[in-house]
């Protein structure tokens, strides 16, 4: 680590810790906190906001249903591999990119110019995201607000239900013995009618529909027959989806000043809830069944010999960890330079997994007790994503004593759930409007977080219609826009920005810059991170990526299959998000100066201004730093302007 100079040393005096004030006691550069960008108030604001970030609704609706169905308690073993492989390398690498240059997932690639665009399409890829992922907050409020009924709505069959419709299995057809002795094959009204009776293990179940699923389909959707319907105006929903923008931007209102506090509630409400249902599930009859397959004397290590195990559970370690989508660059953008971030990196990686571990136990009770009341095995009750949360766990909770109550802290939790990420994802865009117009949003930060919710609220209203909430088809777009921007394009950017950083920036080099904030390492303490960023982790991703390409299918939404044009709007949608990377790589390109090779290599060069924003904490690695509040993003360092060179 470099040495710092004396006057650095005045200039960079200890503060209070963690302050939000706008430092007009002191000019700017004098204070180690930023002045006109903000900070975090205390390191436990920011823990929370990660942790809220990291831990959503995939921990809650689908890692126990990949457990289950990659042999219980084996599924543990690829899952603890493929954090320490892929998730925590990535995580690391992001939140030490953040905090060292102070600066969101655009601005942040001052360090690779020719890669910026990479910043731009996570900025793309998060904002598509966003939009869906309100929707699913919506739903949310709406079954919240149905809860407030002595009888759950979905709880029977009621006038909306059709003839499938049933709380309990329907004999349809069975053997049965004749008083003259013969034994003939006959539907049940027959056996029944004639007051006959069924041969043992004769009988045939009719397909029937619980009340949550018709309920979940017919009435809170009014689902359309598939994406070429486009339906009608839901209304209701349509209130929820505002409802819930309105939330997301009062809590937001102030930047991290006021997001910061909230999440004390939101990120860690979820978990008094969890302990809460995870009581009351243990309590009931059949919990301990739930338990056995979720992990138990069932736990089938034969799966640990199958591909798609490993693929499973590296998908979703990435995902729920939230790696390149921007947001773990932009969170760590407002932490004190001097902050240690690796100590933070584990902390929320290792909390995130083991919510998704506890969250199973709660699920998977109250899924032994509905499999219990319907004498059906536990595996014919267990979903995963909307299934779970919309249908087989409201349906489970209607059976439960004091029912209102229950669904309404399983609502509630999925709410909450659903809004910690929501915050960071909002504050991701705005950290990037925060670092083109600073003085701007030190002025006008609430009216342009409220703007910037507002528009994309009308984003789904008018620029998306078929996509958004407010029709009938809205589900079959949801499940789209996560199909493939939610898959491939995070991987693809991930893949970049994990080589462009370790091989071109160089590895060592990165290495150097956590030091200045964090201290001086050994040798052997940096081994594991080496291997992971110069190798393992993107021989790892590159490997999923292509096994998702090579096992590829098109979407479909329960049994309902998609039409052609609805996949080729899929893939439209990534090459928007992806497009941008060869486009502005182009762009510094041409804007260099020299020949072609030149250009390449100027561009593949840190910018004049990259380095740590405030000049107190650049020493003497960075003592050339051009000031990057004078120096502008765009601006690229030649070979004759510009050569840096770290010793």
């Amino acid at each position: 680590m470099g040495t710092l100079a004396p006057p650095a040393r005045l200039c960079c005096g200890r503060r209070k810790d963690f302050t939000l004030s706008q430092g007009k006691d002191a000019p700017a550069g004098q204070s180690e906190e930023h002045s006109e960008r903000g900070h975090w108030s205390s390191k436990t604001d920011y823990l929370l906001s990660m942790l809220g970030y990291a831990v959503g609704l995939g921990s809650i609706w689908r890692f126990p249903y990949l457990t289950y169905k990659n042999g219980g308690g084996a599924f543990l073993i690829p899952y603890a591999a493929m954090l320490a492989l892929a998730g925590l390398p990535l995580f690391f690498l992001e939140c030490s990119l953040g905090q060292f240059a102070s600066l969101g997932p655009v601005s942040v690639w001052r360090i690779l110019p020719i890669l910026q665009g990479v910043g731009i399409t996570m900025v793309i890829i998060t904002t598509l995201v966003t939009v869906y992922y309100n929707v699913i907050i919506a739903y949310a409020l709406y079954y919240l607000f149905a809860s407030f009924q002595s009888v759950l709505p979905w709880s029977d069959c009621f006038a909306w239900a059709d003839e499938n419709c049933s709380t309990t299995p329907v004999v349809s057809d069975c053997n049965t013995t004749l008083p003259n002795g013969i034994v003939i094959h006959t539907n049940y009204s027959y056996v029944t009618s004639n007051n006959l009776t069924c041969l043992n293990g004769s009988l045939t179940y009719k397909q029937v529909q619980l009340p949550s699923e018709q309920y979940w389909n017919k009435v809170a959707l009014r689902r359309s027959s598939g994406l070429d319907e486009t339906g009608e105006i839901v209304w209701y929903l349509a209130l929820c989806l505002l409802l819930s923008w309105l939330i997301v931007g009062a809590a937001l209102f102030k930047g991290i000043k006021s997001s910061g506090k909230v999440v004390y509630f939101t990120a860690l409400f979820p978990y008094v809830v969890l302990v809460i249902l995870l009581v009351r599930g243990a309590t009931l009859e059949g919990a301990r069944n739930g338990i056995e397959y979720y992990i138990g004397t069932q736990s089938n290590f034969t799966k640990l010999m199958e591909a798609e195990v490993w693929k499973d559970a590296a998908a979703q370690i990435f995902f729920s960890l939230s790696v390149a989508l921007g947001g773990l660059v932009a969170l760590s953008s407002y932490n004190k330079f001097h902050n240690n971030c690796y100590s933070d990196a584990i902390v929320v990686c290792l909390v995130n997994c083991l919510t998704s571990a506890f969250a199973g136990f709660a699920i998977f009770s109250v899924l032994g007790h509905m499999a219990f009341l319907a004498d059906r095995p536990v595996s014919e009750v267990v979903d995963s994503g909307f299934d779970l949360a919309f249908v087989a766990y409201p349906s489970a909770l209607s059976k439960l004593p004091v029912a209102p109550l229950w669904s309404f802290l399983f609502f509630f939790m999925l709410l909450l759930l659903g809004l910690a990420p929501q915050f960071a994802s909002i504050e991701t865009v705005a950290t990037n409007v925060q670092d083109i117009y600073p003085k701007m949003m030190k002025k006008m930060r609430v009216p342009v977080t409220l703007g910037l919710c507002m528009l994309l609220f009308f984003l789904g209203l008018i620029c998306l219609p078929l996509y958004s909430l407010f029709f009938q088809a809205g589900i079959y777009w949801v499940k789209l826009v996560d199909h493939f921007c939610a898959g491939w394009g995070i991987l693809f950017a991930a893949v970049l920005e994990i080589i462009g950083i370790s091989w071109i920036y160089g590895g060592n080099r990165f290495i150097q810059d956590i030091e200045m904030m964090i201290g001086k390492k050994s040798w052997w303490f940096w081994l594991w991170w080496r291997a992971c960023w110069f190798f393992v982790t993107p021989v790892l991703l590159c490997v999923i990526l292509c096994w998702s390409l090579v096992t590829f299918s098109p979407p479909k939404y329960g049994s309902v299959e998609y039409p052609a044009w609805g996949s080729a709007v899929g893939w439209c949608m990534i090459v928007f998000c992806i497009i941008w990377i060869p486009i502005v790589a182009i762009v510094k390109i041409v804007k260099a100066q020299g020949n072609l090779w030149q250009r390449i290599v100027s561009c593949c060069r840190p910018a004049a201004n990259w380095g740590p924003s405030l000049e107190c904490h650049r020493g003497e690695r960075y003592s050339h730093m051009v000031d990057p509040h004078k120096e502008t993003d765009q601006e690229i360092p030649t070979v004759d302007g510009f050569v840096h060179k770290l010793e």
